[in-house]
């Protein structure tokens, strides 16, 4: 006789914009079509209309300020995730990035955590400088961190099974929290980006997505612009001033794209750049997806995406020179590689995969 799936309830930090970690969630759910999905703060109206009924607000929801911002109620929101209110279950698989880990002291089920990475801004401080406000946000930013690892780190030491998102998070869950961790990459939808034999590559380089200091889209530019190489620079934020200002009459602006136009880019491109250190980073995995290769900065998740010499190449991270090593990366990137060896590499990184990983994670953890 069969033994019965386990019963599952998923926790997600919050619901206020759609995007990777996002994606993830989705994925446990249709995983789990039978479980809540519980987060301290939820604006409904960015989930996919098939997953609301099954989302179980906190209690912080009405405090979330017009739009979905939530910064005001970060001192909150470890204690809303210790106080969330989980049906009786088998095991409780937790999408983590900055709290959701303290579920572990709402439920006496297994906690198997997806762990997008720890709270980088509460064990790095490099990641706090900039912050809103200032010196006095860096500062208020800073004492909250001090006071907040201790128990980050505990709550890690409760969790049955902790999941990392690339090999680079690995090592940030072992020097951060002293733990093991499994690797299962975040789930891609090679099947909507796929490649189109019809379309020819053009002479072009693609930065696509948001336009954020900490991606890094300046030293795209600046590079391109050193090398005198064709660049489209696909997305929109608040760095865009600043790359516009640093741009030469080779990089072209087309400002945010719709998903049919980022497809058409994707499979029209030389290659994507990728200059910021991400996490896993979803956007070069689509690329490839097409059969576009990548240019990527050496660290972060690209070592598990990108494969030199066979999917694109990978810029070395050193202290001093980003620009020129860039530009000279560009310069020399020839792009002579088997589009369907890098589909191939994509397809590694499918939905259905990541769904076979975790249900097996779920399983070992019962």
């Amino acid at each position: 006789m069969a033994t019965p799936a386990p019963t599952v309830a998923l926790v997600h930090e919050r619901f206020t914009e759609w995007a990777g970690s996002e994606m993830v969630v989705e994925q446990l759910a249709h995983e789990w079509p039978a479980a809540t999905i519980h987060a301290p703060v939820v604006q409904e109206d960015v989930v996919p209309a098939e997953l609301r009924p099954r989302l179980r607000p906190g209690r912080l929801s009405p405090l979330a300020r017009p739009g979905g911002g939530y910064a005001h109620l970060l001192p909150a929101l470890p204690v809303a995730h210790a106080r969330t209110r989980l049906p009786d279950v088998d095991v409780v698989v937790a999408s983590h990035h900055a709290f959701a880990t303290q579920v572990v002291h709402a439920t006496e089920a297994p906690v198997v955590a997806y762990v997008h990475s720890p709270a980088r801004w509460v064990w790095d401080p490099a990641m706090r400088r900039g912050e809103v406000g200032g010196r006095a946000g860096e500062a208020l930013l800073g004492g909250f961190s001090a006071a907040f690892r201790p128990a980050d780190r505990r709550a890690a030491q409760r969790v049955r099974t902790l999941v990392a998102n690339s090999s680079a998070v690995a090592g940030r869950i072992q020097r951060w929290w002293g733990r093991e961790s499994v690797v299962v990459h975040p789930p891609v939808d090679v099947e909507s980006y796929t490649p189109d034999p019809s379309v020819e590559r053009e002479d072009f380089f693609l930065l696509a997505g948001r336009l954020v200091p900490y991606k890094r889209p300046e030293l795209a530019v600046r590079a391109a612009t050193a090398a005198g190489v064709p660049l489209v620079v696909a997305g929109d934020g608040r760095a865009r001033a600043d790359c516009e200002r640093v741009a030469g009459p080779t990089v072209r602006f087309v400002g945010r794209t719709t998903d049919a136009e980022q497809l058409d880019l994707y499979r029209r491109c030389r290659a994507l750049l990728m200059p910021g250190v991400e996490d896993f980073g979803i956007v070069p995995v689509e690329a490839q997806a097409t059969g576009a290769p990548v240019v990527a900065a050496g660290e972060g998740g690209a070592l598990d995406t990108v494969v030199p010499g066979r999917t694109g190449a990978l810029v070395a991270e050193e202290p001093e020179g980003a620009v020129e090593r860039w530009a000279e990366a560009l310069a020399a990137f020839d792009g002579d590689l088997d589009p369907a060896d890098v589909r191939t590499h994509a397809e590694g990184f499918s939905r259905a995969r990541f769904r076979e990983q975790m249900r097996q994670v779920v399983l070992d953890s019962v």
